[in-house]
């Protein structure tokens, strides 16, 4: 099962929705650090306790609110993933192809309460797996879903592969771009980011006014490379 995203570019990019089991480990790491924080605050505390309505401010301003807005905080800040998302390599993103804006993450955020607090995470879990697009009813009022995150590549397998002799062509239109043009796509890739091999695949398939055979940005990227590496070669 894939997910769809249709860019503003009209260009569809296919991601694997996050499975249930990346999800919920991803949320077990995230408790995981609710209770390493919780810990550690309270033996500071204990430490330090004088007594009063001042340690019971303290106790939630720097114990309850940092986890209570941990979700919202880190999905934010960190491009879609929380520490949880982040080690299972799967990220927030918004079916329409653009990156969630902050009033998405506050929805998602908010119905956390309905998802897997007020009725267990029973409900997420047959949200996400009735849906067909990976979504619990956070993901589903915000427009958004949790996609698993393209493989990084080295320049080894992109660049210095080398190819078949009976390596077919599939975008003659790459003989169309510069050394600088190719080298510039290469740096993208090496920097593994998933917005930016995105627009990038947007961009060189406007230039070069072709289609995309590959949905995948990582794999239409590295075809690009490969093609003009041979077309380059052919020419010599």
């Amino acid at each position: 099962m894939s997910v769809r995203v249709q860019t503003s570019q009209n260009v569809d990019v296919e991601y694997e929705p996050a499975s249930i089991g990346e999800r919920i480990l991803a949320n077990l790491i995230d408790y995981l650090i609710y209770i390493a924080w919780g810990i550690g605050g309270i033996l500071l505390f204990q430490a330090f306790h004088s007594g009063g309505s001042l340690s019971t401010f303290f106790s939630i301003l720097f114990l309850f609110l940092p986890i209570a807005f941990y979700p919202l905080f880190t999905e934010y800040f960190l491009n879609g993933q929380t520490l949880g998302k982040k080690a299972l390599k799967i990220r927030v993103v918004r079916l329409d192809g653009g990156k969630p804006t902050l009033g998405a993450y506050i929805l998602r955020w908010l119905l956390i309460v309905i998802d897997s607090q007020l009725f267990t995470p029973f409900v997420a879990v047959v949200a996400v797996a009735a849906g067909g697009k990976g979504q619990r009813v956070g993901d589903i009022a915000a427009g958004t879903t949790v996609v698993k995150i393209n493989k990084t590549v080295s320049l080894d397998d992109i660049t210095y592969q080398p190819l078949a002799e009976n390596y077919t062509v599939r975008y003659p239109e790459a003989a169309q771009l510069s050394d600088r043009d190719i080298e510039t796509v290469r740096v993208v890739l090496r920097k593994a980011n998933f917005d930016l091999t995105n627009r990038t695949a947007e961009r060189v398939s406007g230039v070069l006014n072709v289609g995309r055979v590959y949905a995948d940005s990582q794999q239409f990227l590295t075809t690009i490379i490969n093609d003009y590496a041979y077309l380059a070669n052919q020419e010599k």
